[in-house]
């Protein structure tokens, strides 16, 4: 989107373009992958997508809400930057309130980080209410988090010996595999902690207590990552993402 000049733009927002945003953190990932991991995979997705249905896909959002210990291991760790709550919605509802301002009423974030999905939720409802009272009611907003399309059968594959769910995945097999796929230089599996998943309590507690974190910052291995199981991941999720999208925009 951001390359197009503005009469390119205005003439395919004209035609009914569908507009995607991806959605990220800035977060670490363990030793062996970048803190910008969750913003590079959803805007992978987020091309993905848009290179099956002509979306345009817009500039990622590329800090996210907090990591919390039970899903990315905790906003106390070193590299990990993040925003409030208030702060995400507040993004997400202004980026919607604009895009429609343009005149887009079809809109997708792909988000790529667990943590920010409740708050995209909020911002983009606060947005539609606010364009029903100016009388805009055309408007649609999905939201859709990348891993959620992984089917069973990519999942028995890839996880013979058990799936320890999608929470404890950070910086394990999923994000090592697509990295691998899509920005191998940027992984260093000399340096992946090959550890057990993480046991976690089934609580949160405030302040964070970083024992019940791994060393590593990572809450399942990501040793057994390879660019092949990347690709399985990446036709699955954008597969699914995608007939999910045509079903209710029509694209």
């Amino acid at each position: 989107m951001e390359e197009l000049d503005a009469f390119t733009y205005r003439e395919r927002v004209a035609s009914g373009v569908l507009v995607l945003i991806p959605v990220g953190s800035i977060e670490q990932h363990g030793p062996h992958m970048p803190l910008n991991t969750d913003v590079l995979l959803s805007r992978e997705m987020a091309g993905a997508v848009a290179g099956a249905t002509g979306a345009l896909v817009a500039p990622p959002i590329v800090f996210g809400y907090k990591s919390q210990q039970r899903s990315g291991g905790g906003n106390h760790l070193t590299g990990t930057t993040s925003l409030d709550a208030a702060t995400v919605v507040s993004i997400a509802k202004t980026l919607v309130l604009e895009l429609a301002r343009h005149g887009v009423r079809k809109v997708a974030f792909v988000n790529g980080h667990y943590e920010n999905y409740q708050f995209l939720y909020e911002g983009a409802d606060l947005a539609i209410r606010e364009l029903r009272l100016d009388g805009i009611t055309d408007l649609k907003v999905m939201l859709l988090s990348y891993w959620d399309f992984v089917g069973d059968d990519v999942i028995a594959e890839l996880y013979p010996d058990g799936f320890p769910g999608w929470d404890l995945e950070h910086g394990g097999v999923l994000e090592t595999s697509l990295m691998l796929l899509l920005h191998p230089h940027r992984v260093d599996m000399t340096r992946v902690a090959d550890i057990p998943p993480a046991q976690l309590p089934d609580y949160d507690v405030l302040p964070a207590r970083p024992e019940f974190t791994p060393a590593s910052g990572c809450l399942s291995s990501g040793a057994a990552g390879t660019a092949e199981k990347g690709r399985l991941l990446l036709d699955g999720a954008s597969a699914g993402m995608v007939a999910a999208i045509r079903g209710e925009f029509g694209v």
